[in-house]
């Protein structure tokens, strides 16, 4: 009955906890995004479970993007970053059990003049076991399960990134390509008008001032075609980077207008709640989780610690009768430390962990702001991109009418060559304009998709350490 009982008081105190119970903060942030004209607040619109498939809708983009969550370096070491941490919960949750051991010996000596004599032993039993009374090494095995748990959400915030990057890149390389059309058709214009000029120029009507000038505007567009080349091979480089491995260039868009309908548009009327599934803010919190538990490591540090062993084995002399009952043994025994004096180092311990609390918190509320302000700053593009796309596109159908007028007016004499030039110079520039305001079109969509948290399906690592 004694021993019951003690039995029963040990494994009630081992269950005690001085860790504080961890209280999430009301988010910081207001319960609704920002409402105005910028903001376009859809009040009955619910965003959806989301996942990249229902975002970016292209086969293509698709098929990339499933090459790259196979091959992608940096998620495979994000992975490993999390079967590492997983690993770490058993190795300090190991410490909870006993340990258990064996050894075996064996001794002969030879006398010379007399019989040799041998002993022998076989040995096993408790190694070492430290009753954990005040949740030191539960808690510690906790914090480490939150730690784990931090890491998986940090390999789905690299997931959600390569995501978003690659659909980034895919429809920068369409952008490209379309600058690059541009470029080679300023170009064509460019040498025939060089060609009239020149013309002009052995008829004596035009002065060389005109022929110097349109050969600037040809020399000018040439290089813009080198540098776009150049842009297209480094996105063809980059999307080989993020997915891994060589792709299939028929998986390149050819256009940016073969990018903007197949990036779908995410609704604004959301509750800012939504922002706790992101993976940084997941991760934060599991910090602070973990930043909690180990104040109830620092807390039990300032009790006794009670370590107990035990053995039991054979020994005997003649290796035959080893396992006979008179040769068997036991013994068992305990230890208790206690700390008088060290300065107050323990306690300094516990004002340590608190503090990092109080940092993880703080870590754990920014998390939440700073998701917040991405969100609302894409939802501020987003409500007036619409309009921008609009005013780029009637600005360059303008001036491309105006650079045919200005160049009939020219060729009639009525206006000057450099009138026709500056007219020219404005068309490429309307036309520039025009693909990168689209390009921001489509980079806002996928800018929040990224801030929202993205990929529903971002943890394909689950399960609890």
């Amino acid at each position: 009955m004694i021993r019951a009982l003690l039995l029963t008081g040990t494994l009630m105190l081992a269950g005690c906890s001085l860790a504080p119970k961890t209280v999430l903060p009301t988010p910081p942030v207001p319960q609704s995004w920002p409402a105005g004209d910028a903001y376009l607040l859809q009040s009955e619109a619910a965003l959806p479970i989301l996942s990249y498939k229902s975002v970016f809708t292209d086969p293509r983009l698709q098929s990339l993007t499933e090459q790259a969550l196979a091959n992608n370096r940096d998620l495979r070491t994000a992975y490993a970053n999390v079967a590492a941490a997983r690993a770490q919960v058993r190795v300090t949750r190991s410490g909870q059990f006993p340990e258990l051991g064996v050894s075996a010996g064996a001794d002969y000596s030879d006398g010379g003049s007399t019989n040799g004599a041998g002993d022998f032993s076989l040995r096993g039993g408790i190694t070492s076991f430290e009753l954990d009374l005040f949740g030191k090494l539960a808690n510690a095995t906790e914090a480490d399960r939150n730690r784990a748990l931090g890491t998986e959400a940090a390999s789905r915030t690299v997931r959600l990134a390569l995501i978003a990057n690659l659909a980034d890149a895919w429809a920068t390389y369409g952008a490209d390509r379309d600058l690059l059309k541009i470029a080679e058709d300023t170009a064509a214009n460019a040498r025939e008008s060089v060609r009239l000029t020149k013309a002009r120029l052995d008829g004596g009507v035009a002065p060389r001032t005109d022929l110097r000038q349109a050969e600037q505007i040809l020399a000018t567009a040439e290089d813009s075609i080198a540098r776009q080349r150049t842009a297209l091979a480094q996105d063809e480089n980059l999307i080989r980077l993020l997915a891994g491995g060589d792709v299939d260039r028929a998986l390149l868009p050819a256009s940016l207008a073969e990018v903007t309908p197949t990036i779908v548009s995410l609704p604004a009327g959301v509750s800012s709640e939504i922002l706790l599934r992101r993976p940084d803010v997941i991760e934060a919190e599991y910090g602070l989780r973990a930043a909690n538990a180990n104040i109830g490591v620092a807390r039990a540090q300032l009790f006794p610690s009670i370590s107990l062993t035990g053995l039991l084995g054979f020994a005997s002399n003649a290796l035959g009768s080893l396992f006979d009952s008179g040769s068997f043994s036991w013994s068992a025994g305990g230890d208790a430390t206690a700390t008088i004096f060290d300065a107050g180092g323990r306690r300094a311990g516990v004002a340590v962990s608190e503090a990092q609390r109080d940092a993880a918190l703080a870590g754990y509320e920014g998390a939440i702001q700073t998701a917040f302000r991405e969100v609302a700053d894409a939802l501020a593009v987003q409500g007036t991109i619409s309009e921008r796309v609009r005013a780029a596109s009637a600005n360059s159908a303008a001036a491309a009418d105006t650079a045919t007028l200005t160049d009939a007016r020219y060729k009639g004499g009525v206006d000057s060559f450099l009138s026709s030039l500056d007219a020219q110079r404005s068309l490429y520039a309307a036309r520039r304009s025009e693909i990168a305001t689209q390009l921001l079109l489509v980079s806002t969509r996928i800018a929040l998709f990224r801030a929202l948290g993205g990929d529903s399906s971002a943890g394909s690592q689950t399960g609890a350490p």
